[in-house]
C-alpha cells in the first residue's frame, strides 16, 4: 500500500465511520473502484482505532462519569442504582454479542464476507430497515391529527433485555455494508428510542468492541498488502476527520431525517450490483476484473 492509498482510505474511513452507510465497505469499495489490492480486515479493524480515539475525545466527559460510577459501583452498593454507573455495566453486555460472534466468524469476516455482492446485498438491506425504522421515528415525533406526539425514550429507559438487542444489532456489523451505527441506530429507533438517545449509545457500546478489535489485530498490520507506516498514517487521518464528523452527525440527527443515507446506500447497492454483473468489478476481495 502506497502513501497515498493510505491517505485516501484513511479520509474514507473517518468520513464513513460514524455516518449509517458502513466504513468497512467503502474502504472495500474504494479500494476495488481505483483498481488497489483490497487493504483487508485487519486494516480495518486497526484503523477504527483512530475514529474511536475520536470518540473518546469528542464524549470524554460522559465516559469519563460513567467510568468513575461503574468503577464506584463495585464497592459501594449505592451507586448500583445510579444512572451512569448502569451504563457502564450495560455497555459491558451489550459488547457481548459481538465479541463471542467476531471471534466464531472471524475467518468469514477476513473472506467471503468481503464479496462485493453481499456487500451490496446488505447495503440495500439495511438502507431499507433504516428507512423504516426513521419513518416510525418520524411518525411518533410529528404525533397525528387526533392524537398527542409520543413519547420516544431516552437513555434513562435502557435497561438489559434493550442493550443486549442493541448489542446484536452492532454485531450485525461483522459484515461489510451493514453499518456498525446504521444497525444499531436501526434497532435503537425500533425500540422505541429517540435519534439522538440511539446515536449516543451506538457511539458509546463501539468503544470497547472496536479498541478491542483494533489491538487484538495489531499483530497482523505488517502482513499482507498493509505496512506498518501507511497503517498508521490512515489510522491518524481518520482520526481528524471522524472527530469533525461526529460533532458534525450529532447535530444533524437532532433536526434531519436518515433519508439521504437511505437513498445513498440503496443506490450504491444497485450500481454495485450493475458493476459486478457487467464485469467490471470482481466481487472477490483482492482481485481486479481486468
Amino acid at each position: 500500500m502506497s502513501w497515498f492509498e493510505s491517505f485516501v482510505l484513511g479520509i474514507v474511513q473517518g468520513l464513513t465511520e460514524f455516518l449509517p452507510i458502513s466504513s468497512s465497505a467503502h474502504l472495500r469499495l474504494t479500494a476495488a473502484f481505483a483498481g488497489w489490492q483490497d487493504p483487508g480486515a485487519a486494516f480495518t479493524a486497526i484503523t477504527q482505532i483512530g475514529t474511536e480515539a475520536a470518540v473518546l475525545i469528542y464524549f470524554r466527559k460522559d465516559i469519563g462519569r460513567i467510568l468513575s460510577a461503574w468503577f464506584k459501583s463495585l464497592t459501594d452498593a449505592s451507586m448500583r442504582s445510579d444512572h451512569d454507573a448502569k451504563m457502564g455495566w450495560l455497555v459491558i453486555i451489550g459488547s457481548l454479542p459481538i465479541g463471542v460472534l467476531g471471534v466464531a466468524f472471524k475467518d468469514q469476516i477476513e473472506g467471503p464476507f468481503r464479496d462485493l455482492r453481499l456487500i451490496a446485498t446488505t447495503l440495500i438491506g439495511m438502507g431499507i430497515v433504516l428507512g423504516i425504522a426513521d419513518r416510525l421515528a418520524a411518525r411518533d415525533e410529528a404525533g397525528g391529527k387526533h392524537r398527542a406526539v409520543k413519547e420516544r425514550k431516552s437513555l434513562k429507559e435502557l435497561g438489559v433485555k434493550d442493550g443486549l438487542i442493541f448489542g446484536f444489532c452492532q454485531a450485525m456489523a461483522l459484515v461489510p455494508g451493514v453499518s456498525r451505527s446504521g444497525a444499531t441506530i436501526s434497532g435503537g429507533l425500533l425500540m422505541g428510542y429517540t435519534r439522538e438517545a440511539a446515536a449516543r449509545y451506538s457511539f458509546l457500546l463501539a468503544v470497547p468492541a472496536v479498541l478491542a478489535s483494533g489491538l487484538f489485530t495489531l499483530k497482523d498490520a505488517g502482513e499482507g498488502p498493509v505496512s506498518w507506516g501507511p497503517t498508521v498514517f490512515a489510522t491518524i487521518v481518520a482520526f481528524v476527520i471522524g472527530y469533525a464528523v461526529i460533532a458534525w452527525f450529532m447535530k444533524f440527527i437532532t433536526t434531519k431525517s436518515f433519508m439521504p443515507f437511505v437513498i445513498y446506500r440503496v443506490i450504491l447497492g444497485i450500481v454495485i450490483f450493475a458493476l459486478v454483473g457487467a464485469g467490471v468489478l470482481s466481487p472477490d476481495a483482492g482481485e481486479s476484473a481486468g
